[in-house]
Order: structure tokens, then sequence, then C-alpha cells
């Protein structure tokens, strides 16, 4: 009969055997993929340099920051400016506008899907060609450009479409100086201008659907409305919950250039948001303490939806980012 210090020992062996034969695994998988992971370092780096290491900068958020006196001799006040936050009106009413905005941009986020299905349902292969390099075109526009072309487009004296109101017999309106109207055009031009790029990766999915499953839809009987609603929406889906997922990470984030260039002091209450507010409270007006709160905040609500997002569709759907 074995001692009990022989069975120990037996067991240390067993174990440390396995621990190696681990070893040799993983070593043997990273010699395999080596290249792979070598490839891979600069995107770490990348991410580690301007993504991980700028986060330390983020407790200024807590501080009254000084420039002179640096990062950490800087004053610690805790959350006097979270709290700065959501009692200014004028933080208020940019949080509220960026909410909205970021609302409506989520109602719209569907229409790449439609246009790659209308467009996948084209026969002509020179039409839809035509008609994807005209929807494609607009992405290649900065935002000063697209800013001007609209401008001049709804001028309330040279605007076509001021033309064509006065031609129906009504008053031209000044577009760009109206409160009311800033909202629908800061949606519509960022449809307009991302639409037909956003299709590229839905078309990329549809021609990954295999034809077999269209040939037995049609021996079933179905027509082209069944084959996209029982065949094409299915494939696509997954592809579509994954985008709305990064979408809904980066929901406060409706983007400064986009808007900026559509300000003016006439539809700044209801065009300003949480971008241009930073750009205009914490850079012109060197309040970085309480900027970067701002931006903090923005963050923080950003991963908070995308977890919650990530379990619903997980749980419906099974489609999920991890």
């Amino acid at each position: 009969m074995k001692s009990t210090v022989t069975r120990e020992n037996e067991a240390n062996q067993s174990i440390q055997f396995k621990e190696e034969k681990k070893f040799q695994k993983t070593l043997a998988r990273l010699n395999k993929h080596k290249m792979l992971y070598l490839i891979s370092i600069p995107g770490i780096l990348y991410f580690i340099i301007f993504k991980y290491a700028p986060f330390m900068g983020s407790i200024i958020a807590f501080k009254d920051y000084n420039i002179f006196a640096g990062i950490w001799d800087s004053p610690w006040v805790g959350l006097k400016h979270f709290e700065a936050l959501f009692a200014n009106p004028d933080s208020v009413r940019v949080l509220k506008n960026t909410l909205l905005l970021s609302f409506y941009d989520i109602l719209v986020f569907p229409a790449p899907l439609i246009l790659a299905l209308l467009l996948n349902e084209l026969r002509l292969v020179l039409y839809k060609r035509l008609i994807q390099t005209i929807v494609y075109m607009p992405h290649f526009l900065s935002w000063v450009i697209i800013s001007g072309l609209f401008i001049g487009i709804l001028s309330p004296t040279t605007g076509v479409v001021n033309h064509f109101i006065e031609w129906l017999g009504f008053e031209s309106i000044y577009f760009m100086g109206s409160e009311d109207y800033i909202r629908p055009i800061l949606v519509l031009t960022y449809l307009w201008q991302s639409v037909g790029w956003g299709t590229i990766i839905y078309l990329a999915a549809l021609a990954g659907v295999n034809p077999e499953l269209y040939e037995a839809a049609k021996v079933d009987g179905a027509n082209r409305f069944h084959q996209v609603l029982h065949v094409t929406i299915p494939a696509i889906l997954p592809t579509f919950s994954i985008l709305f997922l990064l979408h809904i990470g980066n929901f406060l984030d409706f983007g400064f250039e986009r808007v900026y260039v559509f300000l003016n002091p006439l539809n700044q209450v209801n065009g300003d948001i949480l971008d241009t507010y930073i750009y205009s409270v914490g850079l012109q007006n060197a309040q970085y303490s309480f900027t970067t709160a701002i931006g903090l905040f923005k963050s923080v609500v950003g991963l908070i939806l995308l977890v919650f997002a990530n379990f619903i569709s997980k749980r419906i759907s099974g489609n999920s980012l991890y």
C-alpha cells in the first residue's frame, strides 16, 4: 500500500506534467500564429497609446485643473463638475439637444439596410452600379463642403428649395436661421452623406447568402417579396445587430464637425450639442475640468447602453459583440 507521501508526490508530478503540457501547447499555438500576433502589435500599441493612456487624464474631471499646477497638484473637488453639468441650464439644454438628435439618428439607422435591400433586388447590373456610385459619392465630401452645399440649396434668396416654395405661392423660409429646422437639417444631411457608404457592409453580407436558399424558396412558391422577407432579411439580421450595437455605444457622440459647420447664433439654441459645447466652454473658455466631466459622462452612458443592448440582443436573437 502506497504511503501518503508517495501519493502526494505522484499527484504533484501529475499536476506538474499537465502544466508543462499546457505550456507546450500554448507555445506551439503562439509559434503557429506568430505572424498574426506580430502584425497585430501596431494596432495594440495604437490603442494603448491613444486610447488607454489618455484615461489617466480623466482624473481632472474630479479636480479644479490648473494648467500651471498640473494634473496631480490641482485641488481635488470630487463630483463638483458633474453636479454643475446637471445644474447649469445651458448644460441641460445641450444634453437635451444631444439626446434628441441621437434618438433621431437611431430612427434613420435602418436606412442603409433598406437601400441595400432595394439595390440587391435590381437585376440590371449597369443601372445598379450607377445607383451605387451616385449614393456613395457624398461620403467622400467633407462636412465643410456639405454645409456649403446645403446652405446654398436652402438659401432664402437663391436656394432651389425656396424657389420651389415661392413657385407654389408661399413665402420663402430662412431654414438656417430658424431653431425649428436645424435638427431635421442635421439628421437629413448626415443621412444623405452616410446612407450610401453604409450599404457596402450590408451588400457584402447579402453576397454571402447561399443561392440555394432562394431556389428552395421558389420551389415552395415564394415570390420576390416572400424571398426577401424569409431569406434575405434573416440572413442580414446578424450584421444589422452588430452594427446597431456599435452605434448604440456611440449614442451621445453625435459628431462635432457635422454640427459645428451648420451652427449660427440664430439656430444655436436647438442645434448646440455636447461636442460643440465642449469646444466652446472647454477650449475657448478654458474650463478643462468641467468639459472633461462631460466627456467622461458621455463615455459612461455609452458603455452602459452598449452593455445593456448587448445583453438584450444576446437574449433575444443570440447575436452579440461578446
